[in-house]
């Protein structure tokens, strides 16, 4: 039998539909904030078009894993950083990456965990400064709640105020950039696991 390739929305249909689908999203958000660099916004915008009805859950849920993997990496943070100091910088975005959030940690605090938090590039380095620098565990979780609640519930409203022609432009521009993003993802781990 022939290999056939199904469209996203056939394929988000069939995940709306699975009984691990928010267990799914859940450990997808921990495993982006945590290690992968592709944002989670790449299933959570086509997902909450398909399926609106799901919006505030699936805000939620991905909400809640962000938040559970922001934990551990602010514990891994004061943990790892004495014994493995340069091999978890290293993996989570190198020396300069590390250093130049530290610096501005001390200089901004709150805000800066506020702002990186919001933008969707990788929290990995913020976690880690966090943790290793004693900052406040819970002004860090406060600033993780504000930053990524107000990403993921602000694409809940985002979708509820144009969800249809949004809608529209996904289903004629979502297989060109799925393949964008396969190819991405495909440069990224080529160049996490050369030597």
């Amino acid at each position: 039998m022939p290999l056939k390739l199904t469209s996203a929305r056939t394929w988000l249909d069939r995940l709306d539909r699975s009984p691990h689908a928010l267990w799914l999203l859940f450990v997808a958000s921990m495993m982006e904030t945590l290690a992968v660099p592709i944002p989670i916004e790449t299933i959570l915008i086509p997902w909450m078009l398909c399926h609106p009805y799901r919006k505030w859950t699936i805000a939620s849920v991905a909400l809640a894993g962000n938040l559970t993997a922001a934990a551990l990496g602010f514990h891994l943070g004061i943990l790892a950083m004495e014994q493995w100091r340069d091999a978890v910088i290293n993996i989570f975005g190198g020396q300069a990456a590390y250093e130049d959030f530290q610096a501005r940690l001390q200089q901004e605090g709150f805000m800066a965990l506020l702002a990186v938090g919001i933008v969707p590039i990788p929290f990995q380095t913020a976690m880690l400064v966090a943790g290793a620098s004693g900052y406040s565990f819970v002004l860090f979780m406060l600033a993780a709640l504000l930053a990524r609640g107000t990403r993921y519930f602000g694409l809940a409203i985002l979708v509820a105020l144009v969800g249809d022609a949004a809608l529209r432009l996904w289903r004629r521009y979502s297989t060109p950039l799925g393949l964008i993003g396969v190819v991405l993802f495909g440069v990224w781990m080529w160049f996490q696991l050369a030597p």
